[in-house]
This record gives C-alpha cells, structure tokens and sequence, in this order.
C-alpha cells in the first residue's frame, strides 16, 4: 500500500501566490493578514503576490490593453480610490460595469501575462483575494499548470454578481465568511465540495492579540478622560470629510462623550478637525498602524460599512455605527443588513442623524444590549484559513497522483 505524504508533512516548500489588488485597502490587508497567520504558525509556505492592478498599469503603459482611465491621467484603481477620499462613493457604481467592460476587452493580453507569472513562479496554489479578475485566474492557471487549485477569498460579507467575486464555471473553491455568501454560491451553481464556510471575514491576528495598557491611563495620555463614553470615528485610510460633521453634530454631548478621529493620511482634514475642536474632547491623528491600539481604548466605532472595519470593531467588542444612504457603495450594502440582523450596532440613512443614533448608545441598557450581542459574534477566520488551504492541498496533491496510478 502506497503512502501519500500531505504537502505539511514534505520538506518541500510550497509555493502559495496571493492575488491581490490596489482597489480600497481591504485587498493588501487580507494579503498582509494571510501572510502574519501563515508565518506565525511556521507553515513550510513560501508566500509570493501577484497585484492585478499593478499587472493592469504596466499592460496599459506599454499599450498593449484598452485603458480609458488612462486617458484621464490616471488608473482604475488610483480612480476608484480618489472617488472614495472625495466621498463621491455613488459614481463608483457607475464604473463597475466599465470595469468589467473593460476587462472583458483585454481578455487575452491579461491571460497571456498571467501565463507568464505562472510559468515563472509555478505556485502549488493561488489565492485571490481581489474580485474582477478571478474567471482569469482561473483560465491562465488552466493552460498552464491546470492541476494549481485556486482559491477565492470573499473579503466581502456577500458577492455582487455576475462575475465579481464567485465565478460558477471556473473549478475555484470558494471561502464564504456569511450565510448569505454560501447560498449565492449555491444558486449560482457552485459544486457543494468547493464552498468552504468560515466564521466571519479575515482580518489581521494582531486584532486578537491583548493588550496590556491600562485603558484609563492610556486616554489620560492622550487628554481624554478615562471614565467618559468613547467612540472612534474610522472612515478608511484617506478619511473622510464627513467627519467633521459628525464632529459638529456630537458637539452637544461634550459631558457625555469623547471622540477619537483617525483621519488616515488626509493630514488637511486632521487640521480642521484640530482647529474646529471647541470644548468636546478629542484626540485627532493621521495615518497609523495602531488601529487594535486605540479601538482598545473606545466603547464603540462610527464610520463606513467596509466588511473589514466592521469585523475589526467587533473582534475588538465595538458596537458600529454606519450609514446607509444612495452613496453607499453596492459591494457594502448588505453589510449594513447583517448589521442589523445580528443586532451589533446601528444603521442611520445620514450621518446628519448622528447625534440621534449615539442617544440610545448613551442609554446604558441599550448599549449593553449591543455588547452583548457584539460578544456573541466569534470570528475566528484569520485562523481558520491556514487548515482550509492545507486540507486543499492534501486533497489537490492526492488526486494528482491518484489520477496517473489508476490510469496505468
């Protein structure tokens, strides 16, 4: 009886290629989050990174794809994440469908370069965790080393078909993080042995780590007072200018509450916010990679209903709240449902109405009631993941030599 040896039990190291994008910044988080787990746990994986949008960039450089946002000076990816600094979050709606237009066009010139990165790098297995391109994944790896399994991530609670995350026809297994997610697949025609179910999104381990600071002492630090109500207001990596009128509208809570404001690097919003600053308290920053940090240090979190956001806030026992309104972008409006389905926060159709949705977290039953149901929520998917793949790979690795021995 032969032995089949599983890819973790080998000296061999596997090569695992990561499909990520520019778009938003969930993209290279989820990479840099798969990456720390699999290095943490000592996996024999070498890791490499294969970014479409950079892929896309040089293609259209050398002139060799239909790019019209080049002939704006620009990318789709810088496009897409101007629109999102400048709030202008409904026209990306409006390009969605160019986007898929387009990739559609340069079909061919895509596959041909992804031949080559997989000719170069000839990976054990790719992970994408970026949407769009996956039928092309899937397609380049066909015609060159068919037997790589391809496995999509969703770094979204749910999918926005058609052909944005889960591509039925291709052989790709898919990794849903929400109920909602592993019934799209389902009806979408997904083959039940592909659909893989974790319990929540991946986000970065640090995200579990404690933290040993005293709470009270480390809002001292900061000019906060230690026993006062705190909320975090978190729009992304470029802020938002929203922001500031959130600030003005919770100005009449200033013996109730106190705001932290992370405004990521738009260091013009973070002076405003300085300067408008009248006798609430806050503590106003730029860009950091202290976000567990400072949520540790707040009650709960305002901001937009980005999946990977939400999940953070509530690994770090935060109740949300978000916005649901026309410029909410498509791939997050079901988040806002799950949001309320699971009763961990709040959903208000304007950030005008902020004031009123922070009253009933002043009430201290009803915001027990949303730490509860917070507390409730066990996401431990970041972790998950390194056994899904190795069992992909031991089921991927027997079956390539099953298949020569039963054909002899």
């Amino acid at each position: 009886m032969e032995i089949l040896q599983s890819p973790s039990d080998q000296k061999k190291k596997f090569l695992l290629n990561i499909v990520t994008g520019n778009s938003g910044g969930g993209h290279i988080a989820t990479y840099n989050a798969l990456r720390a787990i699999i290095e943490q746990q000592g996996l024999p994986w070498e890791i490499s990174a294969t970014n479409v949008d950079a892929l896309a960039q040089h293609l259209g450089e050398q002139k060799k794809t239909l790019d019209i946002f080049r002939l704006f000076g620009t990318s789709g990816d810088q496009f897409i994440n101007h629109m999102m600094k400048k709030g202008w979050t409904w026209v990306l709606r409006l390009i969605m469908p160019l986007v898929k237009l387009m990739i559609k066009l340069n079909y061919e010139a895509a596959i041909s370069t992804l031949e080559g990165c997989w000719r170069e790098q000839q990976p054990d297995m790719v992970v994408s965790v970026t949407p769009f391109f996956n039928k092309i994944v899937w397609d380049s790896l066909q015609r060159v080393k068919p037997s790589t399994p391809l496995v999509t991530v969703l770094i979204d609670f749910a999918d926005l078909p058609p052909a944005y995350w889960i591509e039925p026809e291709t052989g790709s297994y898919v990794v849903c993080g929400t109920e909602r997610a592993v019934e799209q697949a389902r009806s979408l025609g997904v083959e039940e042995d592909l659909i893989v179910k974790t319990s929540g999104m991946v986000i970065n381990p640090r995200f579990y780590e404690p933290i040993v600071s005293d709470r009270a002492q480390e809002r001292q630090r900061l000019g906060l007072d230690p026993n006062c109500l705190t909320g975090l207001v978190l729009f992304g990596g470029n802020g938002s200018k929203v922001m500031l009128e959130i600030a003005k509208r919770l100005e009449r809570f200033q013996q109730k509450l106190q705001l932290i404001f992370i405004c990521g690097h738009n260091e013009e919003l973070a002076l405003a916010l300085h300067q408008s600053q009248g006798l609430q308290k806050r503590f106003v920053t730029t860009f950091t990679k202290d976000i567990p940090y400072y949520m540790h240090l707040c009650d709960f979190l305002i901001g937009k209903p980005g999946p990977g956001t939400i999940s953070e806030a509530l690994v770090m026992n935060l109740p949300v709240i978000v916005e649901r309104s026309a410029a909410t972008m498509l791939q997050e409006r079901y988040n806002t449902d799950w949001i309320q389905q699971q009763k961990v926060g709040l959903v208000i159709r304007s950030f005008r109405d902020i004031d009123q949705a922070v009253e009933q977290f002043l009430q201290p039953e009803n915001f027990a009631c949303y730490r509860a149901n917070v507390a409730a929520v066990n996401n431990r998917a970041v972790f998950e993941i390194p056994d899904i793949l190795q069992n992909i790979l031991a089921t991927n690795y027997k079956t390539t030599v099953e298949q020569p021995l039963q054909q002899r």
